[in-house]
């Protein structure tokens, strides 16, 4: 029988590095901010190399009772099968591993009732700090939990003053507003998604402010809530293409319900970029492979991802944090620019299913 490799020790890796046991302990197990203290960046690094390269595993078990830390981060959010959820959430596993922190993810469906419930199962795990996603952020269960010394962030939603990592969706809005302006659209309509949820509801008040700034004020029947799905899109499109005045362009707020209100042009006979320019928000992977592509306002989902990890140790750290807003772009294809639109055209002026 083959002997079995003897698993690397704390005392393995100091030895051979002429270090103390306690410093390469705080380096590869200590808390996030006991590994920022134990070394200087360089012998942190040797000591994280020579770990991989002999391929030490910590015990978890042991690190949890050492420093009272679970190492397990809990994270919330409303549906993986949501495309910009799930990439938000690559980038919080991409950074949890970074910091030595494990992920435990569960589904709340949006349902304030669900997030309780969840949040006090994951609290009955021992997580160190939760990441909340959900678009209907209860305020009265944060509040609760930041009065219990509950550590936690909110990532692609706000709300009050707890810490969180967004895009900036009002300046988003107004970057759609600006490209449509130069474009000659004053008969305009939002579809404004849920509204609960920061992201619709930011977005929505960038684009309204800019058309109000340029001259031209948005009638409220041209501002219509739905869903954030292609089938919300779709209806809230119907309405709006019904009405007496068609809009000349429609300014979706996430990129699903902008492909709902395509297919309610296609019904109406219309041509994306001709008849109708259509914009979305979030610049999913699928908006530059439709038949029209979609023009979209880019928010950069993974790195909210990552931001949020980043901040919240830095929370568990007993650091003082501000929030972040990541900057958006807009990238104009066929669906505004018509057949002149080949291609991707970055557009970053304009003021400098989730939504």
């Amino acid at each position: 029988m083959a002997n079995r490799r003897r698993p690397v020790t704390l005392r393995a890796i100091a030895d051979q590095l002429g270090l103390d046991v306690s410093t390469v302990s705080r380096v590869l197990n200590g808390a996030a901010g006991d590994r920022a203290r134990a070394a200087s960046g360089a012998t942190a690094q040797r000591i994280r190399d020579l770990a991989t390269e002999l391929g030490y595993r910590p015990n978890p078990h042991a690190t949890s009772l050492r420093t009272q830390r679970s190492n397990l981060i809990g994270v919330l959010v409303p549906r993986l099968s949501d495309l910009v959820l799930a990439t938000i959430y690559e980038g919080i596993e991409e950074a949890a591993s970074q910091h030595g922190l494990s992920t435990f993810v569960t589904n709340t469906r949006d349902e304030p009732d669900k997030q309780r419930d969840r949040t006090e199962m994951m609290l009955a795990r021992r997580v160190d700090g939760l990441i909340f996603g959900d678009a209907h952020a209860d305020a009265v269960l944060l509040d609760e939990l930041a009065a219990q010394g509950v550590r936690f962030v909110l990532v692609s939603r706000w709300a009050g003053s707890h810490p969180s990592v967004t895009c900036d969706d009002y300046q988003g809005g107004r970057l759609a507003a600006e490209h449509l302006l130069d474009r000659g659209h004053e008969r305009v309509a939002v579809i404004a998604g849920e509204p609960h949820a920061s992201t619709g509801l930011d977005r929505t008040a960038g684009f309204v402010d800019r058309y109000r700034e340029a001259g031209v004020p948005l009638p409220e029947h041209r501002v219509v809530r739905s869903r954030f799905d292609t089938a919300g899109g779709r209806q809230a499109a119907e309405l709006l293409l019904d009405q007496a005045e068609r809009p000349s362009a429609i300014f979706a707020v996430n990129d699903f319900a902008a492909i709902g209100a395509a297919g309610a042009a296609r019904d109406h006979g219309l041509r994306l970029g001709e008849d109708l320019a259509l914009v979305g928000f979030n610049d999913t992977p699928l908006a530059a492979e439709l038949p029209i592509p979609l023009t979209s306002v880019r928010s950069p989902m993974r790195e909210m991802g990552r931001r949020a990890v980043d901040l919240l140790a830095r929370v568990l750290a007993g650091q003082r944090v501000e929030s972040e807003r990541l900057t958006p772009t807009l990238v104009a294809r066929a669906s505004t620019l018509g057949s002149t639109g080949a291609g991707d055209s970055h557009d970053d002026d304009g003021g400098g299913n989730a939504g």
